[in-house]
């Protein structure tokens, strides 16, 4: 376990060093910055991202304007591989909600590889089977759940893919996740500072109680979890030893310093 931590991305640290090779010599390694847009609704994939750190949200926009978020993803996930069922565009919006860093490869370089990978077309399957799993769960919660149940199962889903008790989520970024205005927002984390399952609220911070926000979070946090997991580690095999992983993290450091640090898109959302 201790491996597939360092190696970064949970789906990456399940393949076997053979499968693994097939993508390290067309990764590159890029920053996430805050708010950038991977992809848009329906626009064509045209970058796959593994993401190290961080959190990405998918977010479903309406005509009207309005954005509402259907899933989040960090290091245990991607973006971008319906492209694998061939040539595609983008059903929602990809945006970074916290910085950090992914491994990025293009769709025509990862198919390549899939069709000489059965372990990766595994994980592939694995990574389609845990985000329906979340887009079910989510739907559920928004249909049976308070507000305030479910700002609590959004913020301890951030936190388990954000570093340290406080999150950087903007007001904007609330309204996103639950679907709901903002006024709406701020009394939602009224009533979780009084219950003590945020600390403090300052300007596009969160710091939180962790024990206290699960106290105050629905049921969906904990089953989405374990479901989520026992996908994920139903699938999961022998990490690479530590040379392959080396040899990932060399030369993604090479790219890294030959590439300016840079958004990974160089998008700004509309709506966000």
């Amino acid at each position: 376990m201790e491996q597939r931590t360092r190696v970064g991305n949970r789906l990456l640290a399940a393949l076997p060093p053979a499968d693994l090779d097939l993508l390290v010599r067309h990764f590159r390694l890029v920053e996430l910055e805050r708010d950038a847009v991977l992809v848009r609704s329906g626009d064509p994939i045209e970058r796959i991202y593994f993401p190290l750190s961080g959190l990405i949200a998918f977010v479903m926009d309406m005509p009207s304007g309005p954005t509402v978020a259907t899933a989040v993803v960090g290091k245990e996930g991607a973006v971008g591989v319906l492209t694998t069922l061939g040539p595609s565009r983008s059903p929602m919006t990809a945006v970074v909600r916290v910085a950090g860093t992914a491994l990025q490869i293009s769709p025509a370089q990862f198919q390549a590889a899939l069709e000489r990978s059965g372990a990766l077309r595994g994980t592939v399957q694995t990574l389609t089977r845990a985000l329906m799993a979340q887009f079910q769960h989510v739907a559920a919660c928004n249909a049976l759940h308070s507000v305030t149940a479910r700002l609590a199962r959004w913020l301890l889903q951030v936190h388990d893919r954000a570093d340290g008790e406080v999150l950087p989520l903007t007001q904007d970024t609330l309204s996103e996740l639950l679907g709901v205005r903002r006024p709406t927002v701020t009394h939602v984390v009224c009533k979780l500072r009084a219950s003590g399952g945020i600390r403090s609220n300052r300007r596009g911070l969160i710091e939180i109680d962790r024990p206290r926000l699960e106290a105050a979070a629905c049921e969906c946090y904990q089953l989405m979890r374990r479901r989520i997991d026992r996908i994920v580690l139903t699938e999961e095999i022998k990490p690479p030893p530590l040379k392959a992983e080396a040899s990932l993290f060399t030369g993604a450091d090479e790219v890294r310093r030959r590439t300016p640090t840079q958004g990974a898109s160089g998008q700004r959302p509309r709506h966000h």
